[in-house]
């Protein structure tokens, strides 16, 4: 049963994020809208290769989405949903432009059919076999994974954002923190890379 004096515009996202996880849609819907125009904000620089202009605004969404279901506004210790949320949809777009960059299925989509008589032709002529490639890029990735499982929900947005290419200051803007806070958080990515290596 609703509350009648209850309106979502007027609720903090603590609040919401509260009621979202007891399954209130409108909850979710009013958070969905609220940060639409953050969503907007942080992809507006940003696109994924080979995909429509409005894709990277979906990925943002996916990752608000995603901060919805995953803040804990019962933890003091945790940033506020604002913070959270910017950090989740950065990091769903960096996957996103990432995994487009990496295009695992270009070799599928884009193959031709040889004939024998090609294939023969080709064969034997390379020196780098295709599973050396792949192998030498999975154990990047492989490396990639480990060093982020060792970082904070922080230090893995900066490291997304520093691998799309975004210097410290812009990085700094878009997550709201200090320059010296991310240059800070820069080193210890590093300092963490390194001794996983």
């Amino acid at each position: 049963m609703k509350n009648p004096s209850f309106s979502p515009d007027n609720a903090s996202d603590s609040e919401l994020v509260i009621l979202a996880h007891g399954g209130n849609k409108e909850a979710v819907d009013c958070l969905l809208e609220r940060y639409k125009k953050l969503v907007r904000k942080l992809s507006a620089a940003r696109f994924i290769a080979g995909g429509d202009p409005d894709d990277i605004l979906q990925e943002g969404m996916i990752g608000l989405y995603k901060a919805i279901r995953d803040f804990d506004p019962e933890n003091d210790s945790q940033t506020s949903f604002f913070t959270f949320a910017s950090l989740c949809i950065n990091r769903q777009m960096v996957n996103a432009i990432e995994a487009s960059q990496r295009q695992k299925n270009r070799a599928l989509n884009d193959s031709v059919t040889l004939t024998e008589e090609e294939w023969d032709n080709l064969s034997g002529e390379s020196e780098i076999s295709p599973e050396r490639i792949v192998l030498e890029r999975e154990g990047k990735d492989e490396r990639l994974e480990k060093i982020r499982k060792s970082l904070s929900l922080m230090e893995q947005a900066v490291l997304d954002l520093h691998l799309s290419g975004y210097d410290y200051r812009e990085i700094s803007k878009m997550l709201g923190k200090p320059p010296k806070a991310i240059d800070n958080a820069l080193q210890r990515i590093k300092k963490k890379a390194r001794e996983q290596m």
